[in-house]
Formats: C-alpha cells, sequence, structure tokens
C-alpha cells in the first residue's frame, strides 16, 4: 500500500512504475478530457449563471493543469515527484479558500442560476469525472504523484454528482442556496484533499536524501 511504501522510502508501488507507458497514457487521457469540459463549463457557468459550475470549471482547468506537471515529473527522482505533489496539494487548498470566498459573495447577489443548463453540464461533467477516476483507479496506490492525481479524480467525480443534485435543489425551491451550498461543498474537498495530499508529500520529503534520489 502506498503508505507503508512511502514509509519505508520506495515512493511508488511494485505493480506500477512512475514512468510507465500505462501512466503517461492514462494522464494523456484524463489532460485531454479535463480540459475540454473546462471550455464546456467555463460557457456554461456563465450562462446558467451558476457559481458552482465555474467552480467546477476551474477545477477542471487545475486539474489540466495538474495532469500536465504529472506528465513532466513521470519518472524523476521521487525528490522531485514529491515537490510537484506539495505544489498541487498547496493549490487544490488555494482553490478551496477561493471557492468558499465566491460562495459567500454569490449568497449577498441573490440571483438564481439556471437549473436545466446546470444538470446537462453537470451530468456531462459527471461522466467525464467518473470515467477519468476509474481509468486512474489502480494508480491510487502509488507515490504521493499518483496518489494526488486520484485525490483530484476521486473528489471531482463527488463534486459533479452534488452540481447535479443543486441542478434538481435550484429547480424544485426556485431558490439559489442549493448552488451554494454545492459550491461550499467543492470548496470543502478542495481544503480536504489538498490536506491528504501535503500531508503524503510532506512525508515523502522526509526521508533520508539518498532515498529521495534514487527512489
Amino acid at each position: 500500500m502506498a503508505g507503508g511504501c512511502c514509509n519505508d522510502g520506495c515512493g511508488t508501488t511494485a505493480r506500477t512504475a512512475p514512468a510507465s507507458p500505462a501512466w503517461r497514457r492514462a494522464l494523456w487521457i484524463a489532460l485531454a478530457v479535463n480540459f475540454a469540459m473546462f471550455l464546456i463549463e467555463v460557457v456554461g457557468g456563465q450562462m446558467a449563471g451558476s457559481v458552482a459550475l465555474r467552480a467546477d470549471a476551474l477545477d477542471f482547468l487545475g486539474d489540466s493543469a495538474n495532469y500536465a506537471i504529472a506528465l513532466l515529473v513521470a519518472g524523476m527522482a521521487l525528490v522531485w515527484r514529491a515537490r510537484a505533489a506539495l505544489a498541487k496539494g498547496i493549490v487544490l487548498l488555494g482553490f478551496g479558500g477561493w471557492v468558499a470566498v465566491t460562495a459567500i459573495q454569490r449568497a449577498f447577489e441573490g440571483t438564481q442560476p439556471q437549473a436545466f443548463t446546470m444538470g446537462v453540464i453537470g451530468l456531462l461533467a459527471l461522466a467525464a469525472n467518473v470515467g477519468v477516476a476509474l481509468m486512474l483507479y489502480r494508480f491510487r496506490d502509488g507515490d504521493s504523484n499518483m496518489r494526488s492525481v486520484w485525490i483530484c479524480s476521486r473528489n471531482d467525480a463527488i463534486g459533479n454528482i452534488a452540481v447535479v443534485a443543486a441542478a434538481f435543489g435550484v429547480f424544485g425551491t426556485g431558490s439559489q442556496w442549493p448552488d451554494i451550498v454545492v459550491a461550499a461543498i467543492l470548496a470543502g474537498l478542495g481544503i480536504w484533499g489538498g490536506s491528504q495530499i501535503i500531508r503524503h508529500a510532506l512525508s515523502e520529503l522526509a526521508l533520508p536524501a539518498e532515498k529521495l534520489r534514487r527512489a
């Protein structure tokens, strides 16, 4: 398992090397899917007036950057993979804070989002994220860099379920609050996931320098 392996200093599982063709191929597919969904959600969020969709669009953009970074450091020494994971964890924490502030601002605006547009785009995003999460599931027990990619994908799938639920909530209540509540959930997921990634990366960076260079 990842935790035990990292404690021993190996940094990755025996099943999947960080530079394996399967890992790189999965990252390229995830990168393409996430960037396409960013473009769809940023336009759809603006059209629907939904803070949850806009937050999710930025999440897709952040994940696209995360996958690009993961591709860049795949095959490098553990110290570089752990540093990349640490940077991604910090960005995810920042994303959570941004969403929280945005949700508070939206609460004072009082504008109701378009439930139908939210629902359609939310379902499309959910299908994309579930597909990516299932594809990356096999890599969840790798080093901190692999684990961070899996955590982001898992959180996105959970978040999109909440976006779809918010669309039904907005439609059923005629209120903006389901949209705001989902934005708050996304903020919590970002903070929680970022904390997990940072903790795992720091545990690897605490290993002896020789192990970090060789792993």
